[in-house]
């Protein structure tokens, strides 16, 4: 079996994301000018600036309270020092072998074994795990999951997921402004004065808006389980051994504890280590990569 490199696997994945990001943003270019030409080419400046106002709007506040609304959302509480030594010395020994700043620790009560990692950059982190990881993972499945939440924090993953949300988010925008005055026009009589080239725009316009958030949707979930790969092999490369990741990603695959799973926002479940919501195939609108193709690229490194 040829094995894999952990530094060619955070490289190529990185390329990956990058060109999807691209992608995303080719088309937040494209929709914005098919419905400046539907309408009026004028509007082409006017559509795009109030997207990026709602959105800069949106990422401003999202961007400087992701670790709050993340562990909010789950009544995530601190994790002290004296209840949870392991936990803690684990997380110091990792950074002080990478270098980094070390996050703010916390605990959410669920018996899965979970873990993720939220915050705008290292110096303003934070990592929570689930007691049920507490509980089942030993002391080197433990460090491998922490490897792989400090590895997100690491790589800037939050910051990147958040740059790839407001792109999508303005696409969204963009589209719903273009539908809603086309429903206004609609009663106030003014498409009457559409030449045909007009009209052909607004068909080819109808149709990206539907369809544009949907795409770049599933781009988003593509970048999502791309950085995941990422995550786990930067993992390697702080721990220097997959050992502790893979048996951890094989007990999360036979977790079957699924009790405490509704009390997870959808909004967050791309943040966890694995699926929170347990969906055993990978499709195109997973979060996640399999747990099972995950193990076998950890196999080979």
């Amino acid at each position: 079996m040829e094995r894999i490199s952990f530094h060619d696997q955070i490289s190529k994945n990185k390329r990956k994301s990058f060109f999807l990001i691209i992608i995303i943003f080719l088309v937040f270019v494209l929709i914005g000018y098919i419905i400046s030409l539907a309408l009026n080419p004028s509007y082409f400046f006017i559509i795009m600036i109030m997207a990026i106002i709602f959105s800069i709007s949106y990422l401003l506040i999202g961007y400087y309270n992701s670790d709050k609304i993340a562990l909010k959302s789950v009544n995530a509480k601190p994790a002290s020092r004296q209840e949870y030594p392991q936990y803690h010395n684990l997380v110091e020994g990792l950074c002080l072998a990478s270098g980094m700043p070390k996050p703010k620790l916390y605990i959410m009560e669920d018996e899965n074994i979970n873990a993720f990692a939220s915050g705008r950059d290292p110096q303003h982190s934070v990592i929570c795990v689930t007691k049920g990881a507490l509980n089942k993972l030993n002391k080197q499945e433990l460090e491998g999951v922490l490897g792989h939440e400090l590895s997100h924090i690491a790589n800037y993953d939050i910051r990147f997921m958040t740059l790839t949300a407001v792109l999508v988010g303005m696409i969204a925008i963009i589209s719903q402004i273009f539908l809603r005055s086309l429903w206004f026009q609609s009663f106030s009589g003014g498409n009457r004065d559409r030449n045909q080239s007009q009209l052909i725009f607004i068909a080819i316009g109808v149709l990206l808006a539907i369809l544009a958030p949907i795409f770049v949707s599933l781009v988003q979930l593509s970048i999502s389980r791309k950085r995941e790969y990422s995550a786990d092999a930067s993992s390697v490369k702080f721990i220097r051994s997959p050992t502790g990741l893979i048996n951890a990603l094989k007990k999360i695959q036979k977790d079957t504890n699924i009790n405490e799973k509704q009390k997870i926002n959808k909004a967050i479940a791309p943040l966890f280590i694995s699926d929170p919501f347990k969906k055993k195939i990978e499709n195109a609108f997973s979060t996640h990569p399999s747990l099972e193709k995950r193990i076998k690229i950890l196999e080979r490194m």
